[in-house]
């Protein structure tokens, strides 16, 4: 049998929670997003009371060999650094951390609240904080109230205190006051409730010696759930253990890109999450795409020789920063974001992949700051590299290697313009004619909601300024996301509608949302065309516009002269290529 890499070692609930707080034990969740919902928590400390497992903690002891490392969170701590880190029970920590002692946590928006929740010390209840057991004299409105009371050695005092105001409470409402039984049980219940410190959890502690890959293969054969541990998890808390001021860095342009506000990282197109900027960073400073080689960095590997050391620690920390840097500079970021939105995507709602986000300010920042090339060209370039990779799926899939191949191709690049003419070469052999004219078209045959061959033509009507259907007012600006981007300014329409194809035997979803189908409308196109079929809304339409205008807005929005009058799947076919001819006809506008 080989060595074991754990040990399994029981240990109290308060034991953990204080470890936590004093810094023995890393949690560096507590400065991030907590998943849960507050009930999860109440069924938690229920589960708890009535003496049932909730699962297992498992702990990885911190690698050897790094004598300095910052603090994690904001508090003071005992412990410079962690003896370990956590690896699974993130949530269940942070749940009780909260719930017990008050700690508040981040919501999805990185906005801090509290987790409040109320015990009845009579029924032994839990349940989520709300006003009404604020008001019910028989309930502890917050369970924090009464461990702040043992922390303060008054919990005597708060018992007395409680039966007095529940007394006050049941004569106000005409009950009777509470009796010696149920005076003595309201004291087992507050003791049992303390008592939660001393529940014991199953602690799986892996040692030092035990390699990242190995950590997440144990993870996965214990747990049962079939919970995946990433590459992501180990990176966030290595970084928050190593340098706490990076991490922060990280945390704090992730909550500003959620929030609307000038001078912030806050933008249209992507809600940014710390594995964007870890990618990021690492692929700047490092070219490496594939985020183990994050945790590899730093932990002080050499990515050549494998070697793991203190001094390559801090170069690989040094470099990191230093690409990071060029990743948050908000400059940067922003004529970033406005070329995505000039190649067509105006909001990350019509974005397939948060990878081509990713990637392509990688390869924004690699032109302008490796290769020095001139901001104008770098534009125009980066312009067409985002059209091109969204539509063409470049970043879906095996998007690491695909990464790395370029990454590998770029070491023979030297200057600003054989990068520049790197890029045009790869984007001139994917879109052909026969991209164009097959290919496209057949990307078309689909009715996912989530295509990038759809979310492409919608970018290439934004490029060439198109009006909707029927319409005076470009798509690009009522798909703007706040003013003109909700459903009294821009609704998805079907040009065949639903009903009426159902009407004339086609009964599935497949046929009927078909992408060829699908255009944009103003909500009052909409309303007026309603269930249509469209040999009777097209003539009025053409009445309004004219026969000239009509043609126009129908050739702009790829549908075929006379499709009124089309079978359907004749309709599908020939819209398709002209879609098609549209992204062309945009792409080329993007070349000029």
């Amino acid at each position: 049998m080989g060595k074991e890499l754990f040990d399994n070692i029981p240990s109290k609930i308060g034991d953990l929670l204080s470890d936590v707080k004093n810094g023995k034990i890393g949690l560096p969740d507590l400065q991030r997003p907590f998943v849960w919902k507050d009930s999860k928590a109440r069924d938690l400390l229920d589960s708890m009371m009535k003496g049932y497992p909730i699962g297992y903690i498992m702990l990885w002891q911190s690698p050897e060999g790094y004598e300095t490392t910052n603090h994690i969170g904001t508090n003071d701590k005992i412990y410079i650094r962690p003896d370990y880190l956590v690896i699974d029970g993130q949530q269940r920590l942070t749940a009780l951390l909260a719930a017990l002692f008050g700690i508040k946590v981040k919501d999805k928006n990185y906005a801090e609240r509290s987790i409040r929740i109320s015990f009845n010390p009579l029924t032994r209840e839990f349940a989520v904080w709300t006003e009404a057991y604020e008001r019910n004299a028989d309930w502890i409105s917050d369970i924090y109230s009464v461990f702040k009371a043992d922390e303060e050695h008054n919990v005597s005092k708060f018992r007395r205190q409680f039966i007095k105001e529940c007394n006050s409470g049941r004569e106000r409402n005409g009950k009777d006051i509470l009796t010696d039984d149920e005076e003595e049980a309201i004291e087992t219940n507050l003791n049992d409730l303390l008592n939660l410190s001393i529940y014991t959890l199953p602690t799986l502690r892996i040692n030092s010696k035990a390699s990242e890959e190995d950590v997440a293969e144990i993870f996965v054969r214990v747990n049962s759930g079939g919970q995946k541990l990433t590459e992501k998890n180990f990176i966030e808390t290595l970084l928050a253990v190593y340098d706490n001021d990076v991490y922060e860095k990280i945390d704090k342009f992730c909550e500003e890109s959620r929030i609307p506000k000038d001078g912030t990282s806050y933008n249209f197109i992507l809600k940014v999450d710390p594995s964007h900027l870890i990618r990021m960073a690492v692929a700047v400073g490092f070219r490496r795409a594939r985020l183990r080689y994050a945790y590899m960095l730093m932990r002080g590997k050499n990515l050549e020789t494998g070697i793991i050391t203190k001094d390559e620690m801090d170069a690989n920390l040094d470099k990191f920063k230093s690409a990071l840097d060029k990743v948050t500079n908000l400059n940067n970021w922003h004529a970033f974001m406005g070329l995505f939105a000039d190649a067509g995507y105006v909001n990350g709602s019509i974005v397939a992949s948060t990878n081509a986000v990713v990637f392509c300010y990688v390869l924004y920042l690699i032109g302008k700051f490796d290769y020095k090339v001139p901001a104008v060209t770098l534009n125009k370039i980066i312009k067409k590299w985002i059209f091109f990779s969204t539509i063409t799926y470049f970043y879906t899939g095996s998007t690491e290697s695909e990464v790395e191949k370029q990454f590998a191709d770029l070491r023979g690049v030297d200057t600003a313009d054989e990068y520049v003419s790197y890029l045009e070469n790869i984007i001139s052999t994917r879109f052909t004619e026969d991209y164009f004219n097959l290919t496209l078209p057949n990307d078309l045959i689909s009715a996912s909601a989530i295509s990038p061959s759809w979310y492409g033509y919608l970018a290439a009507l934004n490029v060439l300024g198109t009006p909707m259907l029927f319409s005076t007012t470009s798509q690009a600006a009522k798909m703007l996301p706040g003013a003109s981007g909700d459903k009294k300014a821009i609704d998805k329409h079907h040009i065949f509608p639903k009903h009426y194809l159902t009407e004339i035997g086609y009964t599935t979803d497949r046929d009927r949302n078909q992408i060829a189908n699908f255009t944009y409308l103003d909500y009052n196109t909409n309303i007026d065309i309603s269930d249509d079929p469209p040999s009777d809304y097209v003539g009025r339409y053409r009445s309004k516009l004219g026969e000239e205008g009509y043609r126009k807005s129908c050739a702009e929005n790829a549908l075929p002269e006379n499709f009124e009058n089309m079978a359907y799947p004749e309709f599908l076919e020939q819209r398709r290529k002209l879609m098609a001819q549209i992204v062309k006809k945009a792409y080329l506008k993007l070349c000029e």
